[in-house]
């Protein structure tokens, strides 16, 4: 009789191996158990084991190669435990993945059909996140506000749709992302807001390849503060 795969299981093994990731009992270049032993640790079948792996993989957390085995390969941020549950870390990867992509192309747009209202209203989400910053608050919102600015300035309503259609999850993200930046220093809070600036600063100048990259290099650096990559 084939074995039921227990419900979530791949979930719960990958829960438990990043946990132990990040907490350093597997360090970074260390390899990890094989896919027979933990299948033996987790009571449950290699198949079972392998989709766990496989998840990691995808969000750069190891990398197996043949002959070799698997090896840690990053170490995502350890504060990420404080605001998030590890099982949701692939989801908030994925939704700045999508993002980079999307608004990147929306910056572009943006700074090639944005007008003087446009550029105004951008600049207030831009002065309401720089009052987020001097108080020490968080600001999701806001940081989501800044977004969907620059995509209403794409003048292209696809975009506008796209960021709405995922408010929860780029929410949620944000709040993750600021919050880490926010126990870590003022200098990285600065930092991500310097990234937004040049955003703003490229579509006042109307340049749409300089807009997209800078979008581009912000969206990709929220994923390197939070998975250490």
């Amino acid at each position: 009789m084939a074995e039921q795969k227990a419900p979530g299981m791949p979930a719960r093994i990958y829960t438990d191996i990043l946990n132990r990731i990040i907490e350093g009992e597997y360090e970074e270049g260390s390899r990890l158990p094989t896919e027979h032993a933990l299948a033996g640790q987790f009571s449950t079948s290699r198949p079972t084991v392998r989709e766990a792996l496989a998840q990691l993989r995808a969000d750069g957390i190891i990398a197996t190669r043949h002959g070799a085995g698997t090896t840690v390969i990053r170490r995502p941020d350890p504060d990420v435990r404080k605001f998030a549950p590890l099982e949701t870390l692939s989801d908030v990867r994925r939704c700045y993945e999508f993002r980079a992509v999307i608004e990147a192309g929306a910056a572009a747009l943006a700074a090639q059909h944005t007008n003087d209202a446009d550029i105004a209203a951008i600049q207030q989400e831009w002065d309401n996140l720089e009052t987020i910053v001097e108080t020490a608050g968080i600001g999701a919102k806001d940081d989501f506000a800044f977004h969907l600015a620059v995509a209403r300035a794409s003048k292209n309503p696809f975009f506008i749709t796209s960021l709405s259609s995922i408010h929860e999850q780029m929410v949620f993200s944000m709040n993750l992302s600021r919050n880490l930046s926010l126990v870590k220093s003022v200098e990285r809070q600065r930092t991500v807001q310097h990234e937004h600036l040049a955003v703003l600063e490229a579509i006042q100048r109307h340049d749409a390849e300089r807009a997209a990259r800078a979008m581009r290099a912000h969206l990709d650096r929220a994923i390197e503060r939070m998975f250490g990559i």
